[in-house]
């Protein structure tokens, strides 16, 4: 979970400031305003919040393993399986490549899918896109993630030339910070836009449903630090009729979304979730079979790393 860009600042704001104010609080979640104000002058999101993650994820932790349950039955389950899609980091990948994966994407059963797009030549990400079209056949959805590769008339003319594969989402055409160029895309085409996996408080992501930015929001649990701020996050999602899918960690995130009111997907990179990288000392108790879901932390969260 540590960030590639940043980490020694993360871990400095930890040892030197947030430690002594953390000391001698309760070892409750109960005061992620507080810590996350204590620690605002260094910046409202990015460092600050990937170090508040740190503490609350322990805290939920703590607070589930003291009643001896796993942290969903702590929040409150309301889901016993959701249904996942299949992704990946697969820009790089050759035509054939990217077409043995949706392969095996569909072997796994997941009912959609996503690819990343950006190829300096559109055509050449259109017949990307038609290979993955042909091998998933006509009804599972196909999401595409441009990870902030575009400036606004590139996305305009790349939802145009997409039109041919019908794709269900338009995941981080812009940077994340282009408000107005997110609200302008979606009025110019009618595209659905995902995104939110780099946006970092519960303002930001407000900003972008109130003004018309954003179809599906994705928050990043650990980059918007915590479960506090991430549950308040897809509150927020739902009371505005968005709809919601956390970024990235299956073995976290879809703990957080069996305890959503709304259904909500659940991501699965290929070969990077905790568990795929031999990160994890025993088994999280989430399981993703026949592409949907289930399971969960018995005690916890579930989470214990080598």
């Amino acid at each position: 979970m540590d960030p590639s860009i940043g980490g020694t600042a993360v871990q400095a704001l930890i040892d030197t400031d947030l430690a002594r104010f953390a000391s001698g609080r309760p070892a409750e979640p109960s005061w992620w305003d507080e810590s996350w104000a204590h620690l605002h002058e260094a910046g409202g999101g990015g460092v600050t919040t990937i170090a508040l993650a740190g503490l609350d994820l322990a805290l939920w932790d703590l607070a589930a393993r003291r009643d001896s349950r796993g942290v969903i039955d702590l929040l409150g389950r309301r889901h016993d399986a959701l249904p996942a899609y299949g992704s990946g980091v697969n820009l790089h990948y050759s035509l054939d490549e990217l077409a043995a994966q949706a392969t095996r994407w569909t072997a796994a059963g997941f009912d959609g899918v996503k690819v990343k797009v950006g190829k300096p030549d559109l055509a050449e990400d259109l017949e990307r896109l038609m290979a993955v079209r042909e091998v998933i056949g006509p009804d599972r959805a196909l999401m595409v993630d441009a990870n902030q590769r575009w400036d606004l008339d590139r996305a305009v003319r790349a939802v145009e030339a997409f039109e041919p594969v019908r794709i269900a989402w338009l995941e981080e055409p812009l940077r994340a910070e282009d408000l107005r160029g997110h609200a302008e895309l979606r009025r110019r085409t009618g595209v659905r836009i995902a995104l939110g996996e780099n946006l970092h408080t519960v303002h930001r992501f407000a900003e972008y449903l109130d003004s018309g930015a954003v179809d599906v929001v994705q928050p990043n649990i650990v980059r918007v630090g915590g479960i506090t701020p991430a549950l308040r996050i897809a509150e927020l999602a739902a009371s505005s009729g968005a709809g919601a899918a956390f970024h990235l960690l299956p073995e976290l995130s879809a703990q957080l979304a069996f305890a959503l009111p709304q259904p909500t997907l659940v991501e699965v990179v290929e070969d990077a979730g905790f568990a795929d990288l031999g990160a994890l000392t025993e088994p999280s108790g989430v399981v993703i079979e026949h592409g949907v879901a289930k399971g969960g932390a018995t005690r916890g969260l579930g989470l214990r790393f080598r």
